[in-house]
């Protein structure tokens, strides 16, 4: 599994992540609720630790921005301490899929991090929609207003994040990293596939998609935004 842990205690976050790599798991770490709600967004997880009292933005805005803005349906186990039933149910309420109180067993949390991120990948969506823009996962499918799309490798993987994302801005160095890895291409390449991506998602249609944010990158809005 690959696992974010969003907890400002180091001495848990190490505790926690320590545990979870000796299981054989990969673990990432945030210390506050803005930088793990990014993390969560832009990172590919089967499961998350979020911790209830977080500086910056707290848990329950974590889970919430995650699941009602984002669209991210990640499993969140939360992590507090307080034991009562109210806290809990604003938990699960939330968008909380788990709950345990500190202290806790290392073991216990390793096994319900499993049962959830095999319950996350039963019911995970593969279809990513943004108006009447479709694009399915498993068969690799775009239509926009019921009409296929054919979209090469670069094209499709570029389409997959900006989906994801929208309405975000999604900054160009994070597009070259997430497309091409430690590899970076030259400066024109994302330029000219970003234009590819254009003229078969927009240009066969009355309204354009896909906008540029000069100097920081691009984003996908639904075709009733107005762009600004």
């Amino acid at each position: 599994m690959r696992i974010l842990v969003i907890e400002d205690n180091p001495d848990i976050a190490a505790n926690i992540g320590d545990y979870l790599e000796e299981c054989g798991h990969i673990v990432d770490f945030a210390g506050d609720g803005v930088t793990g709600l990014h993390l969560a967004i832009v990172g590919d997880f089967d499961v998350l630790v979020l911790d209830l009292m977080l500086p910056g933005m707290d848990g329950l805005d974590v889970c919430r921005k995650l699941h009602e803005e984002a669209k991210k349906n990640i499993p969140i186990l939360m992590l507090t301490a307080r034991d009562t039933l109210e806290q809990k149910l604003r938990g699960f309420e939330s968008g909380a899929d788990d709950y345990m109180v500190k202290p806790f067993e290392l073991q216990e949390l390793e096994a319900r991090l499993q049962v959830l991120a095999r319950r996350g990948k039963s019911v995970q969506t593969r279809l990513l929609e943004v108006g009447e823009l479709t694009f399915d996962l498993d068969t690799l499918i775009v239509t926009r207003e019921g009409k296929s799309i054919t979209l090469n490798p670069t094209g499709l993987k570029l389409l997959e994040l900006l989906m994801e994302a929208s309405p975000r801005v999604v900054a160009r160095h994070e597009l070259e990293v997430r497309v091409w890895g430690e590899e970076l291409p030259d400066s024109d390449s994302l330029r000219v596939h970003i234009h590819s991506l254009r003229n078969a998602i927009d240009k066969p249609f009355d309204n354009p998609m896909i906008q540029t944010r000069h100097g920081i990158g691009y984003r996908l809005i639904q075709n009733d935004e107005v762009q600004t």
